[in-house]
Formats: structure tokens, C-alpha cells, sequence
């Protein structure tokens, strides 16, 4: 695709890096950005380079976070006995769009992949177990993807936490096989943290 600009080029293809988005969607917006007044689009370029330079992740939860603690972990609302794990922070969002989840969370930041390189050493795995080990969590749900590096990565865990003084659940699966939790409807996703069950009974299930 030839662009007279060399400028328009520069920015069409660094749009274009996006996932979802290819070289004729990144035209599309870049041209839609040229027509816009000079102060939206210095608007959009300083909220992204603010965004970068400024964003931080949770020290308690690894979420991100404008501060050294999140809101979430920092509310007195929240119960602080119940952890839910997931993989990143648009689990987070989809579970806390339910409205039907009042604990804490904690991000792992992935799912144990061998086929990719990830390891359990490459995700927040020890400051979880650390976190079960002060004694305070009562309950951790798995709510992990229901798929083969989700189940995994649960398992894992599950194998860590032995015999610490802690109940181990999962979201009931509601949530089809192989599906993403970030792409689960907001009932869906609700009813099946409510609905969670022992962790140990979803091992006896898919024959683990």
C-alpha cells in the first residue's frame, strides 16, 4: 500500500502493530485523526505518552494501578479472606463488570506455557503462595481460562498450596471449554464465581 506521506506511512505502520488491526483499519484512523482539530489529536498523544510513562502495577495484587496499591486492595469494603487468581487484568475487569465478587485478586500476569517459553517462575506465582502463607486468605478461587494451560497453571498452584490451611475452589464451568474468561458474558461470569465449587471435585471431573 503506497502512501505519498512519509509521516502518514511512519504512523500507519506503528498503528498497525495493534492486535486487531491491520494497515488499512490503521489508514482509516490516522486519516480520521488529520481531519480532527490539532488539539484532540495532542490531547490523545499526551493521555498515551502519560499512560506509559506513569501506569504502575499493584504491589499487593500485581493490577495495574495509578498508585503503589489499587483501589481494590486498598478498599476496607473488600473481603480480604477471599482471593480470586487470574490470568491478567482484563479477568479482572470482566469479573468485577459481574458485580457478584467482593474479595481480593491477584494477577499472575500468564498462564504456565511450555509450547511458549513460560514457566511458572514467569508469573506471580510465589508471591501467592507467599500471601496463603501469612495466614489472613481463607479461600482461593481459580479463575483461570478453561483451557489445557489454564487447567495447568490451576493445577500447579493447587499442588503449592497443599496442605496449607486454605480452601481451594474454581469457577464452576459455566464458562465453555477453550473459551477466554475476558469474553465470557457478565451473567455467565457472575453465576459461575457464585456458583464456584472445590477445586479438588474439578480435578475428579476432567480426570486429573
Amino acid at each position: 500500500m503506497e502512501i505519498a506521506s512519509k509521516l502518514l506511512q511512519r504512523a500507519v505502520e506503528e498503528v498497525a502493530l495493534l492486535p486487531g488491526i491491520g494497515k488499512r483499519t490503521a489508514l482509516r484512523l490516522m486519516l480520521h485523526l488529520l481531519r480532527q482539530p490539532e488539539g484532540q489529536t495532542r490531547r490523545l498523544a499526551e493521555a498515551l505518552q502519560e499512560l506509559r510513562e506513569q501506569i504502575r502495577h499493584c504491589s499487593e495484587c500485581h493490577n495495574i494501578s495509578d498508585q503503589d496499591i489499587c483501589e481494590i486492595c486498598s478498599s476496607p469494603k473488600r473481603d480480604r479472606e477471599t482471593l480470586c487468581v487470574v490470568e491478567d487484568i482484563r479477568d479482572v475487569m470482566a469479573i468485577e463488570s459481574t458485580g457478584q465478587f467482593r474479595g481480593l485478586y491477584h494477577v499472575l500476569g500468564g498462564k504456565i506455557s511450555p509450547m511458549e517459553g513460560v514457566g511458572p517462575q514467569d508469573l506471580h506465582i510465589s508471591s501467592l503462595i507467599e500471601k496463603v502463607r501469612k495466614g489472613e486468605v481463607k479461600e482461593v478461587i481459580f479463575a483461570l481460562s478453561a483451557t489445557m494451560e489454564g487447567d495447568t497453571t490451576n493445577f500447579y498452584i493447587f499442588r503449592q498450596l497443599e496442605g496449607h490451611q486454605v480452601r481451594l475452589s474454581t469457577i464452576a464451568r459455566g464458562i465453555p471449554v477453550g473459551d477466554e474468561l475476558e469474553y465470557a458474558d457478565e451473567v455467565t461470569l457472575g453465576r459461575s464465581i457464585l456458583q464456584r465449587v472445590p477445586f479438588e471435585g474439578s480435578l475428579k471431573q476432567s480426570g486429573q
